[in-house]
């Protein structure tokens, strides 16, 4: 039996375990339509980063909870000119985030009254656009641990005494 070149293609796919990023972008996707709920992180509503947080989760990836937070949670960023799907952008002062879902369109959860949808990134999306990240275990693991260690009180010193 003989296979043409799509029919390969498709048998490697079914092989090859998805990328965390394309799964995360798969459960946004799923969830378009579903209302807006301020603080939402359930499949009853989701804010912009609650659909972020269990969009990554579903991939194994944990976020911190905010859009500031989870922008935060990397160091590596990325330009406007070099987006990719999965990547989450940040926008108006890290008020706001989407996840790219294909060249030159986002998902997210947008305001009160609204649902997660999919849009196109527009000149204003453009001129708000604070910065972008690409979530990896290694990046919010480390930013995390960093995080703790900053909060964690200072150690007790030993004091010499006379």
């Amino acid at each position: 039996m003989t296979l043409n070149g799509q029919e390969l293609k498709e048998i490697q796919e079914q092989g090859a375990p998805k990328p965390s990023w394309q799964k995360a972008l798969d459960y946004a996707m799923d969830k378009r339509g579903t209302p807006y709920v301020w603080g939402g992180t359930t499949k009853r509503g989701y804010d912009c980063s609650g659909l972020m947080l269990r969009a990554y989760e579903s991939a194994g990836i944990d976020l911190p909870r905010t859009a500031a937070q989870q922008y935060s949670a990397f160091s590596r960023k990325i330009s406007w000119k070099n987006l990719k799907p999965g990547d989450l952008v940040f926008f108006s002062g890290l008020g706001h985030v989407g996840m790219i879902s294909r060249p030159g369109h986002m998902v997210h959860s947008p305001r009160t009254g609204d649902v997660v949808k999919e849009e196109k990134l527009s000149a204003w999306r453009r001129q708000a656009f604070v910065g972008a990240v690409r979530p990896d275990p290694a990046g919010v693991k480390l930013t995390t641990h960093l995080a703790k260690l900053r909060q964690a009180p200072a150690p007790v010193m030993p004091t010499a005494t006379l």
